[in-house]
């Protein structure tokens, strides 16, 4: 188990830029729970071939994506 999430954090090194780092790191001490999410979903997309590089707003739309919460619409009949 530590020796995936060292390979992991490895791997994210190699493709994200500094300032995405530093702002996975961040996430990261404010919600654990969405840093494993996001650092998994960048994992497997770098694995498929899907990015290459990840900037700061690369990872910030991303960020975005993953948070979106969905409109709850009541209608009264």
């Amino acid at each position: 188990m530590e020796q995936d999430e060292a390979v992991k954090r490895m791997l994210l090194r190699k493709f994200l830029t500094k300032p995405a780092l530093e702002r996975l790191g961040r996430v990261r001490l404010a919600n654990p729970v969405l840093a494993s999410q996001l650092e998994t979903y960048l994992v497997q997309a770098y694995a498929s071939g899907q990015i290459k590089q990840v900037t700061d707003e690369e990872l910030k739309k991303i960020l975005e994506l993953l948070t979106k919460k969905r409109e709850t619409k009541i209608r009264r009949v």
